[in-house]
Order: structure tokens, then C-alpha cells, then sequence
């Protein structure tokens, strides 16, 4: 018997490939380790299966591209954020990891309630937090915090740039009255 469990149907977070870019092998590994549902957006599907990948849904409006079999096409007029998470609410995913160039909420925010959503660049990986969010990290880990609100924090000091850094290894704490604080990671 094989100590690799393959867990499908939902349990995961989705994950869509909107831009590929440079976006790190390694990382990539690491998000499709549990077999997520695999969505492409058109424009990087042949990218995406010349590394060997299974994709699972295309979205997009490239009517001549040749796709896997059992591969599913959805059609839509343009590649759209908002239409691929769409999509995953009705089909009832409460989570998804987005590949792209921008780690913006802009589109996404009036989703948040329906679906966990966490947005990786090729640089940094962002998500929005509910109220009385905590989480451990080792002393000198970086957040970058999209101000939106008055919010109070401990375990971080602001730096010159005006990101956040970890004072000591232990939680961090965030607190605030709004719906969301908006935070990023880099990856290193």
C-alpha cells in the first residue's frame, strides 16, 4: 500500500493558474501536493501542461487550443478573477489559491464572505484576515499590511519602508473593527 493519500473532492483549495510567469517550481509543488482542483485560465494552459501537468478546468475564449482529456472547458469571454471564483462558490470550494501578477483584492473582496482566498506572485503571497486573527511566526518573518482601517497589532514594529516585522518567535496578533485586514507574506 502507497503512504500517498491523494484527497480530492473539495477538501483542498482550488488552485487557478490566472499568470504563471516566473512563478516558483518549488512553490508550485508545494500548492499542488494534495491534488487541488487544477483551473488554468487559456492564455497559460500549454505552459501549464508542458510541465506535466493534469489541468482539470480551462477558462477562457481560445476555441482552438487542444486539451487533456477529461479536461474541462469553460468558455467565458475574457479571463476574469471574479468569474473563475464565481464558478468555484457555485460549485461549492471554500478555498482557493490564485496564481497572478498582481495580489490586488480590488475584484475579490465582495467574495470574501463565500470563499477563502489567498493570492500568490511571483513574490508574495496575500490574503485577507477575519477579526482576532493570530497566527506564529519566528522573530524577523516580514508582513505587509494594506491599511485600510485602524487596526491594533502585537508582536510587530512598522520598519522604515512600512512593512511589518516579527519582534520575537511567538503569535501575532491583529485586531480591528472592519470586515478584513489585507495581509502579505514575501516568499523566500
Amino acid at each position: 500500500m502507497s503512504s500517498h493519500h491523494i484527497v480530492r473532492e473539495k477538501q483542498e483549495p482550488a488552485l487557478y493558474i490566472h499568470h504563471l510567469g516566473n512563478f516558483d517550481e518549488e512553490y508550485l509543488g508545494q500548492l499542488l501536493e494534495w491534488s487541488p482542483t487544477l483551473i488554468v485560465a487559456a492564455s497559460e494552459y500549454e505552459k501549464v501542461i508542458s510541465m506535466g501537468l493534469k489541468v482539470d478546468i480551462v477558462f477562457g475564449n481560445d476555441e482552438n487550443l487542444n486539451t487533456q482529456e477529461n479536461t474541462k472547458w469553460m468558455f467565458t469571454p475574457h479571463e476574469s478573477l471574479p468569474t473563475v471564483v464565481k464558478y468555484l462558490i457555485s460549485e461549492k470550494y471554500p478555498a482557493v489559491n490564485i496564481i497572478s501578477v498582481e495580489n490586488k483584492f480590488d475584484d475579490l473582496a465582495c467574495f470574501l464572505n463565500d470563499i477563502n482566498i489567498v493570492l500568490f506572485t511571483e513574490t508574495e503571497k496575500s490574503y485577507a484576515v477575519k477579526k482576532d486573527f493570530s497566527v506564529w511566526k519566528p522573530a524577523g518573518s516580514i508582513f505587509k499590511i494594506d491599511i485600510v482601517a485602524y487596526f491594533e497589532t502585537d508582536n510587530l514594529k512598522q520598519i522604515d519602508n512600512g512593512d511589518f516585522v516579527v519582534i520575537k518567535d511567538g503569535f501575532v496578533s491583529f485586531n480591528f473593527m472592519v470586515d478584513y485586514l489585507f495581509l502579505s507574506e514575501p516568499l523566500n
